[in-house]
């Protein structure tokens, strides 16, 4: 199975990331899931044999990859962070300093598919995209990945769908609460609503330079508490604190209660898959 965008195109008005998370940085910083341990050995694994790599991180948010990454690769000579909220980057920015080391960091913010690399000839060896390939205009995101990265460059798109998406008991009650309070369509912060899915991320790649894809599909496990479920919720584009205006503290009561209706020993369980997909210019793939 191929993984396609678990956040269809968004209809309506366009915006930047502050209209989509609005000051959410820290509670996405705090909330969100990491990437798992498999999935950063599958991202360091391309790194085998470059001395001194340069990442680039695109939808960068609050920096989850690079750190992630760091721990594994400590070699990193570079990271280029990508998004278009500033709130978020300075959140990775000061996330990730206490672990760079020898490592430098710069940030841009805008739309990835308009960066523009500060040192020419120094192009990523490693370009990620965690959870933000739907935010994106992902035909001229490869465009430029192709133009700047280096000849050996992988590009690895990554996710696992959201609360929103995730199937099971409590998840589809929570939805139909936030329902309740901001209609039927799911949300995409003042941009409006989704429209559709459009093709899979698979096919994204195999029509770009970097056509020779690998997948891989690992199982994770989660253990949520009610108050983190709700914390996560602050951080997503389709159930932040604003879009509820003055309706949000009796929101987060009645989540709280439904979901610990559904806890087992204050535990709301969820088994996700966490999918990677490698894509690589013809005649170059490890």
């Amino acid at each position: 199975m191929t993984m396609h965008s678990g956040e269809p195109a968004v209809a309506d008005t366009p915006g930047g990331g502050e209209s989509l998370f609005g000051t959410a940085a820290a509670d996405y910083a705090r909330y969100r899931p990491g990437v798992p341990d498999a999935a950063v050995r599958l991202l360091a694994a391309t790194l085998h044999g470059v001395p001194a790599p340069v990442l680039l991180d695109l939808g960068a948010g609050t920096g989850q990859v690079p750190r992630a990454l760091l721990a594994v690769v400590p070699r990193l000579a570079h990271i280029d962070l990508v998004d278009v909220n500033q709130g978020m980057l300075a959140q990775a920015m000061a996330d990730l300093r206490p672990a760079l080391g020898t490592t430098t960091v710069s940030a841009f913010t805008g739309e990835a598919h308009t960066y523009a690399p500060l040192r020419p000839g120094q192009g990523p060896d490693l370009v990620t995209c965690c959870r933000a390939f739907h935010w994106m205009d992902r035909a001229a995101v490869l465009d430029m990945v192709d133009r700047i990265s280096a000849p050996h460059a992988a590009v690895a798109v990554m996710g696992d769908g959201s609360l929103w998406t995730y199937e099971s008991d409590w998840t589809a009650a929570l939805r139909e609460l936030i329902q309740s309070f901001l209609g039927p369509s799911r949300r995409a912060g003042t941009r409006g609503t989704y429209g559709g899915s459009g093709r899979s991320y698979a096919d994204d790649l195999a029509a770009s330079a970097f056509s020779t894809v690998t997948e891989h599909r690992l199982p994770v496990t989660r253990a949520w508490t009610p108050a983190n479920v709700v914390g996560y919720l602050r951080s997503t584009s389709f159930a932040r604190p604003d879009l509820f205006a003055d309706r949000h503290e009796a929101f987060e009561s009645e989540a709280i209660q439904l979901l610990n209706e559904y806890a087992t020993e204050g535990v709301l369980r969820e088994d996700a898959e966490f999918t990677v997909l490698v894509g690589r210019r013809p005649g170059t793939a490890t």
